[in-house]
């Protein structure tokens, strides 16, 4: 996810700069390295934003799956305990 984020937002960032130094007329070489360092920069927040975004997404799925492994082992261990007393 994180690789994902970098790419889409650097990608923006560089485009959207590119565009703005365009419209202003700026040089060629003040536009390509503002769109460089806006694609750094916007890469690297990007890809800090996609880690913790699949760090908060696994963490969840994990303890629920664990609530919901121990919750289904309870009631296997209850119709267990069960059975056998009406035996």
């Amino acid at each position: 996810m994180g690789r994902t984020y970098a790419g889409i937002l650097g990608s923006l960032a560089f485009a959207l700069v590119a565009a703005r130094c365009v419209i202003a007329g700026s040089g060629l070489e003040a536009s390509v390295l503002a769109a460089s360092a806006s694609l750094f920069v916007f890469a690297a927040a990007g890809y800090v934003a996609g880690r913790a975004a699949e760090f908060l997404i696994r963490d969840s799925v994990r303890t629920q799956f664990q609530r919901a492994m121990a919750d289904w082992n309870q009631k296997t261990q209850t119709s267990k305990t069960q059975t056998k007393s009406t035996t």
